[in-house]
């Protein structure tokens, strides 16, 4: 497995715990050149050094999968400068998530392939608990007809049923790409979408200005279902029903279904991996049996 940094500078030694932890569970692992690089400002080096350890990781044959030490900032940077061809040529796992939801959009959009929005070497990895063993296991191994449910942290906001393709990241960066030729594909009757949205740091009243931003961009159009991820990154306990009412207000037209709280992304528990691109059932019908199916397999296994 290739570890790379195509966004922020990451601390060595948490690298190091994250790259033990994954020794431990059986996987080589290959650190690229330019994955501990400090510079320019709070890149992993240069925009060419970056793409260059990208490229490499997808053009080695000997590499099944590419997994990333942090986010932070720095993905969208690479975009333009990215090879599909190449790509496309060589398909493999890609996983992290926060700041790479920029490369998870363009992956989608360029390559069609399946990614992976789960745990990261020096933010996951490297800490007791930090991967959530049974959606990393399900979701790399090729498996159909998981799901995710309470345990996972999933909430109901609003009930209801559907299906459709799984999209989606971390809300600031999906959102940002609005109007630049790297934003989301929309979803269409033939292939609704089922979004998954979370993040950091952001307060009810972004939420609220976020949602209203993809709605007045036409991307909740056909949309069947929405998942919010675990908001204890982005409010304090006491801000919960305040953001939760946030969220209604914003999708106040919105008939679907719709569940918050799944510990995916930006998480101080197990992070749960979610194959980005497959098919996928959201039933809140029942609120004893809340579940998000996996219809398909991610990998050939």
């Amino acid at each position: 497995m290739a570890v790379v940094s195509p966004a922020s500078t990451p601390r060595p030694e948490l690298v190091q715990a994250g790259i033990d932890c994954l020794h431990g569970l059986g996987y080589c692992t290959v650190l690229y050149p330019h994955a501990l690089d400090r510079g320019p400002l709070y890149y992993a080096g240069t925009v060419e050094q970056r793409v260059g350890d990208f490229h490499a990781a997808f053009a080695d044959p000997a590499i099944d999968g590419i997994i990333c030490t942090r986010g932070g900032w720095g993905s969208a940077e690479l975009l333009p400068y990215l090879n599909a061809d190449l790509i496309r040529a060589n398909p493999k796992a890609f996983i992290g998530y926060s700041d790479h939801t920029s490369l998870h959009v363009w992956l989608a959009r360029e390559a069609g392939l399946v990614s992976f929005y789960g745990p990261m070497v020096a933010a996951d990895f490297a800490r007791p608990g930090g991967c959530d063993a049974a959606s990393w296991e399900h979701a790399l191994g090729g498996d159909a007809g998981w799901s995710l449910g309470a345990a996972d942290g999933l909430r109901m906001l609003q009930p209801g049923i559907a299906d459709g393709t799984l999209a989606g990241g971390c809300i600031s960066i999906f959102a940002e790409a609005l109007g630049t030729p790297y934003a989301p594909l929309t979803a269409s009757e033939d292939e609704p979408r089922i979004l998954f949205l979370e993040d950091v740091g952001t307060k009810p009243y972004k939420w609220d200005r976020l949602l209203l931003h993809l709605r007045y961009a036409g991307m909740l159009e056909h949309v069947t279902g929405i998942v919010f991820g675990d908001m204890r990154q982005c409010v304090q306990a006491e801000e919960d029903a305040l953001l939760e009412q946030a969220i209604l207000h914003a999708l106040r037209d919105f008939e679907g279904p719709i569940a918050i709280g799944l510990r995916s992304g930006h998480v101080d528990a197990p992070n749960v991996t979610l194959p980005l691109g497959v098919r996928v059932k959201l039933d809140l019908t029942d609120a004893e049996r809340l579940r998000m199916e996996f219809l398909e397999a991610a990998t050939k296994g």
